[in-house]
């Protein structure tokens, strides 16, 4: 009798769970449950059951065969059916700007390669914004905007062939690379150890506040093209997105970078570029909400996994906080920061869960950073479940004095910035609070810990909890207020 109950009960078990299947269970519901904040659950979305292979639309995966109007031919006829997959086969596929929309899937099977033209020509100037400020840039290489339901999936490849834009510092590469970067045709060494791509690039980086050029008319904005390089995968006010198992590499500037979008998923990705890619960061996630960034990992000539929403008077102009974000499973190998928040953070930061992730010689490991002028507010960070291994500089940085640098190279110029004198608060002066970290270890750092506030603005409620950092340097701790610490080892080696 009891063995009948046991089997009736099994098959009512297992219908349920056939039934919860066809109806599409959510794989991703477990990371938004028993959050320190209220979270809806973010679902993957849901592409038309239709499919279309890229060959079909004249494209030829040679290497050197330009898909430009395949791509865009493609995409228009599922756009027309209503969406559906353009499927991306085996080969190697050159091409200019790629368009996605509304309810399509760009799937690339195993052993596709999408490599972008370096031809600047292909790229337009176009009105966007970059490091938080709006301006001009070239259309990205793989662009969506206002766009629903899209996806990026598979076990291919994009390559942004970013070596054609990014400049070179000499002291980031080997002697052989440097020289091979002195061969490339139209490049020169703007100043002595530096390599741009052109003359061009030289002179829109003299007058430049940061990356952000001083052009004015179009003529003068199209001379400059490969000084405002761009981001490679820009997706912006685009909801329900998802990137998934697909590598990401060799960006032109950033890598990924969603801005203003709702409900987006990075699952399994890999987003690397070479240590030395200048602005090479791996993910800018900029006033998003609802994000999941998981199992996925990062390889970085800048920052790995940053947090961002604008910067200075544009940031708070726009002020979209990026808010709701859990980023789980993740591991980032190198680059300025494991996990980051800022320096672009004028709209506001909040409600961001870190867990189960290690970062493996980053140069630090946890970085907040700011700098007056951006003001916009950085709460209700939790971080949890952290490890790091070799990480060249800080195991955790508060600094409030970013001013464009890395904090290796900050630390090798000798910046000492003026931390004691006051200035009126404002709507320009960043707030960083409610900040909890728990359960690290740090096996090799060059400094423990640095909070660097501002003297009008402590850096404020924070907590230490279950940390252990095998450090050079101790900790230093410079306008702070109430932090609270529990098992905090530090050890000195």
């Amino acid at each position: 009798m009891k063995q009948l109950i046991f089997i009736a009960v099994m098959a009512v078990a297992m219908t349920a769970q056939a039934q919860d299947c066809c109806k599409g269970g959510n794989p991703y519901s477990k990371y938004t449950k028993d959050l320190p904040f209220a979270m809806p659950e973010v679902k993957a979305p849901v592409i038309p059951d239709r499919k279309v292979s890229l060959r079909d639309f004249g494209a030829v995966g040679d290497g050197t065969t330009l898909c430009t109007d395949a791509f865009a031919k493609a995409i228009q006829a599922l756009s027309e059916q209503g969406g559906g997959h353009l499927i991306v086969p085996s080969g190697v596929w050159f091409t200019g700007p790629i368009t996605l929309k509304s309810n399509i899937d760009l799937h690339l099977e195993m052993g596709a390669v999408i490599q972008f033209s370096p031809d600047e020509s292909l790229y337009k100037v176009i009105p966007t914004s970059f490091e938080g400020l709006d301006t001009r840039r070239c259309q990205s290489p793989l662009t969506a905007n206002g766009a629903e339901n899209i996806s990026i999936t598979g076990k291919g490849v994009i390559d942004g062939n970013g070596q054609f834009w990014r400049p070179v510092k000499k002291s980031k590469v080997t002697d052989s690379q440097w020289k091979e970067v002195l061969s490339r045709p139209g490049g020169v060494e703007s100043k002595k150890g530096y390599w741009v791509p052109n003359q061009a690039y030289a002179n829109a980086e003299k007058n430049a506040n940061m990356n952000v050029p001083k052009a004015q008319t179009d003529e003068e904005w199209n001379a400059i093209k490969r000084f405002i390089r761009p981001v490679m995968i820009s997706l912006v006010n685009c909801k329900n997105v998802l990137l998934q198992d697909v590598i990401f590499q060799n960006s032109p500037a950033w890598n990924i970078h969603p801005m203003m979008c709702e409900n987006i998923i990075l699952d399994r990705v890999l987003a690397r570029n070479p240590s030395y890619a200048q602005n090479g960061d791996a993910l800018d996630l900029e006033s998003c909400k609802n994000a999941l960034i998981v199992d996925s990992k990062f390889d970085a000539g800048d920052d790995g996994i940053c947090i961002k929403s604008g910067k200075d008077a544009d940031g708070r102009r726009r002020g979209r906080p990026c808010e709701n974000v859990v980023v789980d499973g993740c591991t980032v190998f190198a680059g300025h920061g494991g996990f980051v928040v800022g320096s672009e953070m004028s709209g506001g930061v909040k409600n961001i869960m870190v867990r189960h992730c290690q970062f493996l010689g980053t140069d630090v490991g946890l970085r907040f950073k700011s700098t007056r002028g951006r003001g916009g507010i950085v709460e209700n960070i939790f971080i949890n479940d952290v490890t790091m291994t070799d990480i060249k500089t800080d195991a955790i940085t508060f600094n409030m004095y970013y001013g464009g640098k890395s904090v290796a190279e900050m630390l090798a110029d000798g910046d000492n910035p003026d931390n004691t004198t006051k200035l009126p608060v404002t709507e320009e002066t960043p707030i960083f609070r409610h900040i909890d970290i728990r359960n690290v270890v740090c096996s090799g750092a060059g400094r423990a810990m640095e909070f660097n506030g501002l003297p009008e603005m402590p850096i404020e409620d924070i907590t230490l909890e279950n940390i252990r950092i095998i450090a050079k340097k101790d900790a230093e701790f410079t306008n702070y207020k109430n932090v609270k610490k529990s098992n905090v080892n530090i050890v000195l080696k």
